[in-house]
């Protein structure tokens, strides 16, 4: 699986380069995944901008992120979602499960924003 990776101070943009996200990629996907988590990262955007294609597997790998980030308070972003896959998203509704972002910059904002709430709720103990 051809992907970029972009470690940033708060999170990591995780870019899949492949047109299709099926059963042959998504289990990298997944791997890659638990790999960034497991190095320390509690935040990450997966940027599906080159993404055109998603089948059942790619849904499962998408679900793995957003439960494994999600474990430690951290948070699962998808961004730049094309039309395809995010019409298979709607169908089984979990457009409404997954934080989904338009692109990077929203991302980011959103992260920043998740990462003040967290640290309040956090000092409030």
């Amino acid at each position: 699986m051809k992907y970029s990776i972009d470690k940033k101070e708060q999170y990591v943009v995780f870019t899949p380069m492949e047109e299709k996200l099926d059963s042959i990629l998504a289990p990298a996907l997944k791997s890659e995944l638990l790999t960034v988590h497991a190095e320390g990262y509690s935040n990450l955007v997966l940027d599906m901008s080159q993404v055109k294609y998603v089948d059942s597997s790619g849904l499962s790998a998408l679900l793995v992120g957003d439960r494994e980030f999600g474990k430690n308070g951290g948070i699962f972003l998808i961004s730049g979602i094309q039309d395809h896959v995010m019409k298979l998203l709607k169908i089984s509704m979990l457009d409404k499960k997954l934080n989904l972002v338009n692109n990077l910059e929203e991302a980011g904002e959103a992260i920043f924003i998740h990462e003040i709430e967290n640290g309040e709720e956090e000092g409030e103990d």
